[in-house]
């Protein structure tokens, strides 16, 4: 007490005592701050495509980029009926074909719609899915096909968002109460969990309402965000709240001993943080920005978590010390000095054992198989969406949509490539301007001259060759206006649409029979054109009867691109679909992660070489952590399973950033433990010691992994949990059996290549 009382009070100390001060201050500008977040949190747009992440530079991007702007993708889906005769599925589809916004329904005797009394209807909606109009078509189509047994597939990032968010709330919940059982268990105080709880209510909301500053953020990142941050974070309040009781010990106030332990701890928390942001940077620098989306958000939270632990949790702790005081237990947490004995007499085998099954998970995760498509993905928990998609797929043959973005030029070159593509084997059907069918013999993009649209509509040739002169007028088409128009040819869907704004604006006036042709005609064209005609581009769409990957695919899609490059000519075309952006994932994937191995691997050594000062002492801690993310990754090839492959990327990062704590406690506690005492009994000390620890942050990191793993359907996000709930769990066996013994092993080689670091620039008075 008298040596604290004489030390100078340094800038840590100051720090400390401006915080303590300023509590109820700090206090109520976090409380601003929260009902500010919450009201954010709306704000976060959220988008469930993985392919707006890719590089821009990427054909699937710049692609997807111009279909945004400008066409209109309308709702769609696939709806099952199963033990029905074709008759009955006729008939229902025609009823369905009535209901307003139903643009088309596609069904017929061929196997691609009718097999085993089993009837596949493709329904396209007028509309885009979040439409009032079409959700009620939606509802209308289930009301007809309610009293059959029906399998629904569809696309709606409305319904699917709605439906991840409903699963996290849930998955957090139980988090939530699980982790607090385990803090109950391995707290010193029942109140502190109550503290706890509440500083990191606060954390979350401040990280979850900024999320907007970022405009848009992916599905994957908003989901486990949340419960990641409570996995990663929870521990620096626990150093905190350890920190002070072990100086209420010496100082008389709690103010006093607040102030000691914040002093402390700011630079002891932090420095455990940089590990684990270390880790989120590397994601960063990603070339697929969905590592930067969750490296930036993940990172952000790690902040939100250190000031909200740093300034509010002080404030929270000296409104209720006798609480926590009064609710102080004993430890309830085993004595595993026997265990940490046991190592020490051991002969080594867990290392041995350790460098025996390296090689061999080296191995089996370099044959890991990863999906770069959702559909390829092995699920680990079912929705009812998947479940009807797989039914489907199952009882019909699966089919692959690609679209081809070509220069909106000159149609004839549109039909010519639409027709040599449907030539294909593997290609189904075709669609674009040119496969619209007006007639028998005729397509929307045929060219028409007066008198053939005269006889189409049967109107008169002097009312035609002035609606083309008016068009050619507008147009700039100075044979229609100083030529002679009965050669004037113009293609029938500009002519339509001319017709239409003219009737629109009152200009012309059919009879009711030709008005009632023409609106026949009407809904058919402007359904096609706002779909496949933009701006720049036309779109041309093909259904493959390939698989999206494999080299059957990539194949296809060069004999497409071949195809359309000779009517447009090289480099005037981009190739759209499933099959490119699984291609474009799959090259951004192989330099990705790798690069992300690296530099984690580069950025986690660093910090620890400058924390530790020894090379060989560093580079031990990272070959422990790094051998559980190769046996972490060797499971999906050994179970037989195929993870997406963003989990690969992104856990790896994480498990390293954030297990690596797990060693640094190890390591902390046995070179504190060296300085008196022999090595092996230092590391039987030193394993006790850390053990408290390392279960609290491995259990809370593992269960929350695990709980995402096994209770949300998506298949990205519940891959990415998996793997994380395996890797803590893991990494706190490898810290728990062989680390130590590789510590011990080469202690000598540690010391010898331990430096030191002197940065006071002189000798301290």
């Amino acid at each position: 007490m008298a040596e604290k009382d004489r030390r100078q009070p340094d800038i840590m100390h100051r720090i400390a005592t401006l915080i303590v001060n300023n509590r109820y201050f700090i206090i109520l500008l976090f409380l601003v701050a929260a009902v500010y977040c919450a009201l954010s949190i709306g704000r976060v747009k959220v988008s469930s495509d993985l392919t707006t992440f890719l590089p821009a530079d990427t054909e699937t991007r710049r692609g997807l980029t111009i279909m945004e702007t400008e066409f209109e993708t309308y709702a769609s889906e696939n709806i099952m009926l199963s033990n029905i005769t074709y008759e009955t599925a006729s008939a229902l589809a025609e009823q369905i074909r009535q209901i307003d916004r139903v643009a088309s329904v596609a069904f017929d005797d061929s196997a691609a719609h009718y097999v085993s009394a089993s009837a596949l209807l493709t329904i396209s909606y007028n509309g885009t899915s979040g439409d009032r109009a079409v959700k009620s078509a939606k509802s209308a189509v289930e009301q007809i096909l309610s009293p059959y047994d029906t399998y629904s597939y569809s696309i709606s990032m409305e319904s699917y968002s709605a439906q991840l968010a409903q699963e996290m709330v849930g998955v957090l919940t139980i988090a939530v109460l699980v982790i607090m059982a385990i803090l109950l268990f391995t707290s010193r105080s029942y109140f502190e969990v109550v503290i706890f709880l509440l500083v990191f209510v606060f954390a979350a909301l401040l990280n979850m309402g900024t999320n907007f500053w970022f405009g848009t953020i992916s599905t994957i990142t908003n989901s486990i965000a949340v419960i990641m941050q409570l996995a990663l974070a929870i521990d620096y309040a626990i150093i905190f709240s350890h920190r002070y009781q072990d100086e209420c010990l010496v100082f008389d106030t709690p103010r006093e001993a607040l102030i000691e332990a914040l002093s402390q701890s700011i630079i002891e928390i932090s420095s455990s943080s940089l590990t684990t942001i270390s880790g989120l940077v590397a994601l960063m620098l990603m070339q697929f920005r969905l590592g930067y989306d969750l490296g930036m958000v993940l990172a952000k939270s790690i902040v939100c978590s250190l000031l909200t632990v740093f300034l509010l949790m002080p404030g929270l702790i000296l409104l209720f010390p006798k609480a926590i005081r009064r609710t102080v237990h004993k430890s309830l947490i085993p004595d595993i000095r026997p265990w940490g004995r046991f190592l020490m007499r051991s002969g080594y085998c867990f290392v041995w054992l350790f460098l025996l099954v390296i090689p061999a998970a080296v191995i089996l995760s370099g044959k890991t198989t990863y999906a770069f498509d959702d559909n390829s993905v092995t699920e680990l928990v079912y929705s009812e969406s998947r479940a009807a998609m797989h039914r489907i797929t199952d009882t019909f043959d699966h089919s692959t949509s690609v679209a081809i973005l070509v220069p909106a030029e000159d149609l004839e070159k549109e039909k010519t490539v639409l027709r040599r593509v449907r030539e294909l084997d593997e290609i189904k059907s075709t669609m674009g301007l040119a496969s619209i069918e007006i007639d028998d013999e005729h397509v929307l993009t045929d060219k028409y001259t007066p008198r053939m649209f005269a006889e189409l509509l049967d109107i008169s040739y002097e009312e035609a060759s002035l609606l083309f002169q008016a068009y050619g007028i507008r147009h700039e088409e100075y044979q229609a206006i100083f030529g002679t128009t009965e050669n004037y040819e113009v293609p029938l869907v500009d002519m339509f649409l001319y017709l239409f704004d003219m009737i629109d604006r009152g200009v012309v006036t059919l009879d009711d029979e030709q008005q009632s042709k023409l609106d026949e005609l009407r809904g058919t064209l402007e359904f096609g054109v706002a779909q496949l005609r933009g701006e720049h581009y036309n779109r041309l769409i093909f259904t493959a009867d390939v698989p999206v990957e494999g080299e059957e695919s990539a194949a296809l899609v060069e004999k497409v691109r071949a195809i359309a490059e000779e009517s447009y000519g090289p480099g005037a075309i981009l190739v759209v679909g499933d099959i490119t952006s699984s291609r474009d994932l799959r090259d951004s994937y192989t330099g990705d992660s790798r690069l992300i191995s690296i530099l984690t691997i580069l950025f986690v050594y660093t910090i620890l070489l400058f924390t530790f000062r020894s090379f060989i002492g560093a580079a031990i801690l990272v070959f422990v952590i790094q051998g559980s993310i190769w046996i972490n990754f060797s499971f999906p090839y050994l179970e037989g399973s195929i993870p997406s492959f963003v989990t690969n990327m992104i856990v790896s990062a994480i498990q390293m950033g954030a297990t690596i704590d797990y060693a640094i406690v190890l390591m902390n506690r046995y070179l504190v433990g060296r300085k008196t005492l022999p090595k092996k009994e230092a590391m039987a000390n030193a394993v006790s010691q850390s053990f408290p620890t390392v279960l609290t942050s491995g259990s809370i990191m593992t269960l929350a992994g695990l709980l995402i793993a096994y209770r949300v359907s998506d298949v990205y996000v519940g891959h990415i949990g998996l793997a994380v709930g395996r890797g803590a769990f893991t990494s706190v066996i490898l810290v728990l059996t062989v680390l130590p013994q590789l510590l011990v092993l080469l202690d000598s080689l540690i010391s010898k290549t331990t430096f030191s670091l002197d940065l006071r620039g002189g000798d301290e008075a």
